[in-house]
């Protein structure tokens, strides 16, 4: 099982550039420097240690799944055999419409949130999770409205 780096803490002067970039994320060097009166290689290198392992998150271009034909996002919980829990999470990982897998505490092991083209698809995928080695039981909720999106941009301030 893969192991995420822990993320060391992020400094103002960091903050400050990711804010910048988070409200313009085709921003330049240039434009970040001349905004946060910043020297152009004090910005270079806070976005190159920006892109450490463990600091920022993978990225992609982030497109709505509606617009691939995912018409339907659930919220999925799973109990795992816990021998068999890496031989779980490493078969969930190759299903690409798991978008999302966590750990938890509590009565489940894994909160997953998953995507599905119908339905049909929603059951078609849920039968492949509890196929997976070591789930026992899972529970999914289909999402009904996006209210909150996912958003870090009220964390960056100092």
């Amino acid at each position: 099982m893969k192991v995420i780096n822990r993320v060391k803490e992020i400094d103002s002067t960091s903050r400050r550039v990711l804010r910048a970039l988070d409200t313009n994320p085709r921003a330049t060097v240039g434009w970040v420097a001349q905004k946060l009166h910043l020297a152009r290689g004090t910005v270079q290198s806070r976005i190159s240690q920006l892109f450490e392992p463990g600091v920022l998150r993978g990225h992609s271009v982030t497109v709505p799944p509606e617009a691939l034909g995912y018409g339907i996002r659930a919220i999925c919980t799973a109990e795992v055999e816990q021998e068999l829990f890496d031989d779980a999470v490493a078969a969930l990982h190759d299903l690409p419409e798991v978008l999302e897998c966590v750990a938890t505490t509590g009565g489940t092991d894994l909160f997953m949130q998953l995507v599905a083209r119908d339905a049909d698809d929603l059951y078609v995928l849920n039968q492949t999770v509890l196929g997976c080695p070591g789930i026992r039981r899972t529970s999914t909720t289909i999402v009904l409205r996006e209210l909150i999106p996912y958003r870090i941009h009220q964390l960056l301030a100092d």
